[in-house]
């Protein structure tokens, strides 16, 4: 897809960033046949011109270090997008914590706002029904402490100082970010109810900031790349 737009990343910046995210979104295995299919889609939609043959595969911190380069801005939007990724669905396991560690230090980047989304951490190591194991670790992020405004308040501002400069990008979020807040659900077994699972909105204290980077990402695509978003209204 051609746009306008002139971005400030190279092929390989944007292929390591995109794999980057992927890896994170695939990082704790707990997602449904339409979260597969939505990947798989994705991995398709977003090849890059001129590298047909890129395979979208998990990236290990030390190849995503080399292929984003020393500039700390690129370094920090990536490590922004990544954060968002992770807690899209409400979750935010060890697993996804551990690796944006791994991609932090990879970076050299020590984010002092990062350090309260450690507040958040879902443990779901216990062995029950996966979905009730999601909804377990979803509820836990908007109760006390997590739910407290001040504590993710800094966390908040460093992802609302991320602007999108790259199409490819753009369209990544759009895919990735739901148009409207998940509607509300319940889980059942042999007919009867199991777990409820809140609206999203009602979850994950970051909603918002998910939201306005898509907002964003629509806007960059609609103003400056003149690119038609119907597809992701």
């Amino acid at each position: 897809m051609a746009s306008v737009a002139q971005s400030p990343y190279t092929e390989i910046q944007i292929s390591a960033w995109l794999r980057g995210l992927l890896t994170i979104a695939w990082a704790d295995g707990h997602y449904d046949v339409e979260e597969q299919d939505l990947i798989a889609q994705l991995t398709q939609d977003l090849a890059l011109e001129n590298t047909m043959d890129v395979a979208f595969e998990a990236i290990t911190p030390k190849q995503l270090s080399r292929s984003l380069g020393s500039d700390r801005d690129t370094a920090e939007n990536f490590l922004r997008t990544a954060v968002l990724v992770a807690i899209a669905d409400g979750i935010y396991s060890p697993s996804e914590a551990e690796l944006l560690y791994q991609f932090s230090s990879a970076l050299g980047l020590d984010i002092e706002a990062l350090k309260s989304l450690e507040h958040t951490l879902c443990n779901t190591s216990n062995k029950q029904h996966p979905q009730a194991q999601a909804n377990e670790a979803v509820v836990s992020l908007s109760s006390p402490p997590y739910s407290n405004p001040d504590l993710l308040h800094p966390l908040k501002d460093w992802l609302d100082a991320m602007d999108i400069h790259d199409p490819r990008l753009a369209r990544f979020i759009c895919k990735m970010v739901p148009p409207q807040c998940p509607f509300e659900r319940d889980i059942k077994l042999f007919g009867h109810k199991i777990v409820h699972i809140p609206a999203l909105c009602k979850l994950n204290p970051l909603y918002e900031q998910l939201v306005g980077l898509r907002f964003r990402a629509l806007c960059y695509l609609s103003d400056d790349c003149k690119e038609d978003i119907s597809e992701y209204i």
